[in-house]
């Protein structure tokens, strides 16, 4: 009996071990270093659990971290120049999600707006990660892997302000005449909708699509990004075991455009 008492006490702390394995998560430390208020937003993947809240407020010099499950996939993005509209809908200028409210709630990020992109405990137990500046750009941001067992654990990101030089055919503009601004840049596909920048249709496999002059521009500034659909040898990176700071504007970084968010902020209607 007392054998048998021992054998049972055994397998429950292993059991309740291999749960506690299997249900602890990773963090995700989302930090702003702009100058200016951003909006996370967050979509989770098809058929993974969903990391709430799907978007919230996040101050200038603030952070918040979240506890995420290890199955969890999905994205992250920044959105900018948010208020509510006439109706009381809340809506932003770039990375807006379509929900009228600050949380997402399954919408995702309308372009141009710039991605960090995560498949947690994937192939062989390993994290996979990037920023894509494949559906455009509106925010520097960085992935730092911390704490990683495995894998390279590289950091990720896009450190500099492509909207002061976006060029002209792509440029998202804020204001009117001297006090116009570009405060997004739009990817190819997008400003075009043309199969060869897409890849799509004849050009949808990585033997007939190949970057473009506009993906080259992003990729040469960011040169760790995806720029493109099939950017994937230079851009993925790979992570066992860590947790994530996800960081707005890390420093150093142009910050052209910032007076005209501060402006924005100013008014007594903007959050």
């Amino acid at each position: 009996m007392g054998r048998l008492l021992a054998i049972n006490c055994l397998c429950l702390l292993f059991c309740t071990s291999s749960l506690f394995h299997e249900v602890q998560s990773t963090t995700f430390k989302i930090v702003n270093q702009c100058r200016h208020t951003v909006w996370p937003g967050i979509l989770t993947g098809a058929n993974r659990p969903i990391l709430y809240p799907t978007g919230f407020k996040l101050k200038s010099g603030k952070s918040r971290t979240l506890s995420v499950p290890t199955s969890w996939s999905g994205r992250v993005w920044g959105r900018t120049f948010c208020s509510n509209d006439s109706t009381g809908k809340f809506v932003c200028v770039t990375g807006d999600c379509g929900s009228g409210k600050i949380a997402c709630a399954g919408g995702g990020a309308i372009p141009p707006a710039t991605l960090a992109e995560f498949t947690l405990n994937g192939d062989q137990g390993l994290d996979f990660y990037d920023v894509s500046l494949v559906d455009g750009y509106n925010l520097p941001m960085l992935i730092v892997a911390k704490g990683g067992k495995g894998g390279g654990c590289a950091a990720t990101g896009c450190l500099v302000d492509l909207n002061s030089a976006c060029p002209s055919d792509l440029r998202v503009s804020l204001g009117k005449g001297r006090h116009t601004e570009s405060v997004a840049c739009k990817s190819a596909c997008l400003a075009f909708n043309d199969p060869i920048y897409c890849c799509s249709e004849a050009y949808a496999t990585p033997d007939t699509c190949h970057p473009s002059a506009y993906s080259l521009y992003f990729k040469y500034a960011c040169p760790r990004s995806y720029s493109y659909a099939y950017d994937d040898k230079t851009s993925t990176f790979t992570c066992a075991g860590a947790d994530y700071l996800i960081m707005f504007c890390p420093p150093p970084y142009t910050r052209v455009w910032t007076s005209s968010i501060r402006e924005w902020e100013a008014d007594g209607s903007r959050f």
